[in-house]
């Protein structure tokens, strides 16, 4: 089941998000040493609540058995454009469809906040990842080097 969180949630997608990008990660050798602002270690209370209270962002979870598996925000752009922001499903919950539920979720919700366009960043390096969207209808779109990254940011778009 899918509903919108409130601030009763926060510190639980917070764990959702630091345990479901870890993974990603320990796999490409990001560390809080090399990439402090990925999202493993850069998502916090803090953080969230101001996606919640500052941005109003549109915040949702996937819940199994009362417990959050999975989450994910959007940030309403110029243009009449969105951006889904940390998109995730715990380890133990991945290969099992919640991931593009979540997606088909967030496409549904833009839609009713007139939004014309999905945006996405992604980990450029991370090709199975960058497929998986693919196959969602996203299209790549580019990419972008950070000093502060030790990976290439890539951008996807889908248009709604």
């Amino acid at each position: 089941m899918i509903r919108q969180i409130g601030k009763t949630e926060i510190a639980e997608c917070v764990k959702v998000i630091r345990d479901s990008f870890a993974t990603v990660a320990d796999e490409f050798g990001f560390t809080v040493e090399n990439a402090p602002r990925f999202t493993a270690f850069a998502t916090t209370e803090k953080r969230l609540y101001w996606h919640l209270n500052g941005e109003h962002r549109p915040m949702y979870a996937f819940y199994d058995d009362g417990k959050i598996v999975g989450y994910y925000s959007l940030l309403l752009q110029e243009n009449n454009e969105c951006e889904l922001n940390n998109l995730c499903v715990l380890p133990a919950h991945r290969h099992q469809g919640i991931g593009e539920q979540l997606v088909s979720h967030a496409y549904g919700i833009a839609q009713g906040l007139n939004c014309n366009q999905m945006n996405i960043g992604i980990v450029e390096e991370n090709k199975v990842l960058r497929k998986w969207y693919e196959a969602l209808g996203f299209v790549h779109i580019g990419i972008q080097k950070f000093d502060f990254f030790p990976f290439t940011c890539g951008y996807m778009e889908r248009k709604i």
